[in-house]
């Protein structure tokens, strides 16, 4: 077993797979190729892309499948203010979804960060060790 299901983004993501799912089952059957199914792959691709991208050798590979995961949590929170004006869910519902896409989408922009940032921070001090080394910065 991965340690990504341990992940409490990917966690959410799952629960807000399900209730998209759960959403879209009383979507109109001429919906069933179009938004339905839309919704549905976007929300499958934010845990998805989390996993993949958990399983990657380097953070940078795991944060480039972050941006994906994030970019396809931005497109369900558009599908669903779609899905809204053309009264297949209520605002009621389209909220509560939004509510959770937030902790999704600020879960994912803090992780990835958090990764790019240590990067960049290895390689600051990486350079600094460099140029002492070289006896181009005095200690």
């Amino acid at each position: 077993m991965s340690d990504f299901k341990k992940l409490f983004i990917w966690n959410k993501s799952i629960d807000f797979t399900i209730r998209i799912y759960s959403l879209t089952e009383r979507f109109p059957e001429t919906e069933k190729f179009n938004l339905t199914n839309q919704l549905r792959r976007c929300a499958i691709s934010m845990p998805s892309n989390i996993a993949e991208g958990h399983s990657r050798c380097s953070k940078k590979d795991f944060a480039r499948f972050l941006e994906i995961a994030l970019g396809s949590a931005y497109e369900n929170e558009t599908q669903l203010i779609i899905s809204e004006r053309l009264g297949y869910i209520s605002e009621e519902e389209r909220k509560l979804a939004e509510t959770e896409l937030m902790i999704i989408q600020s879960g994912i922009s803090k992780l990835r960060n958090r990764l790019k940032f240590n990067d960049r921070a290895i390689a600051i001090a990486l350079t600094i060790i460099s140029a002492v080394c070289i006896g181009m910065i005095a200690i």
